[in-house]
């Protein structure tokens, strides 16, 4: 997800880098979702459409993460200025709110993951990560971030023996979180610390402070390795989960810069790019050394997008709005809704 350590910061950032399922049919895209002169200008490829799937209550949610329930199809949002987590369910097309502002003690929600247990885990970027139940929306236990250094969690994947991995945008770290410290924890109280599984700073490039590190995260669907974006740098890491060795990716046909949240599925893999309004679809091959870009689109409707989720054959996009008085910029933002894109 987008970083966003402070409004100046970041907006000081986004000048120098300027350059699930739902299964009733989504609504056609409302005329306030975007201006015809909006749409004279996207670049699109052909067939690609984005819609409105749902909409979420309030005008100062500026949503960042997204999840969506394996079993159930269900989409969980997360607001990263108030902390509060919305529910959609299939059918519905208005959210509600599933987890209230200030649960917790949490005042922000970054990254979202629904595990295959029907757990869902929350990341808090001041802090950490903490892990509900579904079905009774019980706190499970919460993993902090050790030391006096300011992190910033940012995202998180779940691997398929049910680990759970964490970037650090601040500290050029990944965390990961095994089934048996979640047990654990659970057992002794509910909280516990994050620890490190692996270090990117030898290979990660200097940038500017304040920036956007590491970011989106996604774990191969074998559990070989993982996939992480720097997004300011523009550069994508494949991790080996075996041995923790870090390597390039090498991209083919374009680049991943303003690279945001990550999906997966098969050798496929989706990036978002945040602040240019885009979305590029990638085929992964060499075992993760290497993809090549195939289809993109760039449509302003996509409102600085910071992340996505497959669901039900469906790709449901978060727009953010964070450049309409968010941490990005000043002004006003629109009601605030997730999107559906069909095409990429």
């Amino acid at each position: 997800m987008t970083q966003a350590i402070t409004r100046r910061a970041l907006a000081s950032a986004a000048l120098a880098l300027t350059a699930v399922a739902l299964p009733a049919a989504a609504a056609s895209a409302r005329p306030a979702d975007v201006s015809p002169a909006a749409h004279a200008a996207a670049r699109r490829e052909p067939h690609a459409r984005v819609c409105t799937a749902f909409d979420l209550p309030g005008d100062r949610i500026y949503p960042e993460g997204i999840a969506a329930d394996p079993r159930t199809g269900e989409i969980y949002v997360g607001s990263y200025e108030t902390g509060a987590v919305y529910k959609a369910t299939p059918g519905h097309r208005a959210a509600r709110i599933f987890l209230p502002s200030g649960t917790d003690g949490r005042t922000t929600a970054n990254g979202l993951k629904v595990d295959r247990a029907g757990r869902l885990w929350v990341t808090d970027s001041t802090a950490g990560v903490a892990v509900y139940d579904l079905h009774d929306r019980k706190l499970i236990a919460r993993f902090d971030v050790p030391g006096r250094v300011k992190p910033f969690v940012n995202d998180l994947a779940i691997a398929p023996d049910g680990s759970a991995y964490v970037t650090d945008s601040n500290r050029g770290v990944l965390y990961r979180v095994t089934p048996g410290q979640l047990a654990r924890a659970a057992a002794h109280g509910g909280r516990a610390e994050l620890t490190t599984a692996y270090d990117l700073t030898h290979v990660l490039p200097s940038i500017p402070a304040g920036s956007p590190g590491l970011n989106g995260i996604v774990v191969d669907p074998s559990g070989r390795y993982l996939l992480t974006v720097n997004t300011t740098a523009g550069t994508l890491y494949r991790v080996d989960l075996a041995s923790g060795a870090v390597r390039h990716v090498t991209l083919r046909g374009g680049g991943v810069l303003h690279g945001d949240g990550l999906d997966m599925r098969g050798n496929t893999l989706w990036v978002v790019h945040n602040t240019t309004n885009a979305i590029s679809r990638w085929k992964v091959g060499d075992d993760g050394r290497s993809a090549r870009r195939g289809r993109s689109i760039t449509d302003p409707s996509l409102q600085v997008p910071t992340t996505m989720v497959h669901s039900g054959g469906r790709l449901f996009v978060v727009r953010s709005q964070f450049d309409k008085g968010g941490p990005m910029g000043p002004g006003t933002p629109q009601p605030f809704t997730v999107a559906e894109v069909d095409g990429i």
